[in-house]
């Protein structure tokens, strides 16, 4: 069985910076394409950000130049670091791959001042 455990969100002030972090159990992340979702309050989940299996990646024009996404395989671990954050990144970020797993619990992030 599948399991994605997502951990870094928090409260941070516009202009900061927070770095998510995806780990799997039961699925390699480096035979997959894998992304990072985001579902705003009262929106629908968007991809924000993917890094297929060769590693190459892929942002939503939201995010372009501010987030990286990186993979680490030796730790199987996904990341999105997250710079100059602004009010409209806020919402619940998770990740998952092609073809999708269940989905893991996710983490908040809220940019507030």
């Amino acid at each position: 069985q599948v399991q994605l455990v997502e951990s870094g969100g928090g409260l941070v002030q516009p202009g900061g910076s927070l770095r998510l972090s995806c780990a799997a159990a039961g699925r390699i992340f480096s035979s997959y394409f894998t992304a990072w979702y985001r579902q705003a309050p009262g929106k629908q989940r968007e991809l924000v950000a993917g890094i297929t299996s060769a590693g190459y990646t892929h942002y939503t024009d939201s995010v372009k130049g501010r987030f990286t996404i990186s993979r680490d395989n030796a730790k199987n671990t996904v990341y999105l670091q997250m710079n100059s954050l602004k009010p409209e990144d806020t919402g619940v970020y998770s990740c998952n791959t092609n073809p999708a797993t269940t989905w893991g619990q996710g983490t908040r992030v809220t940019v507030s001042s």
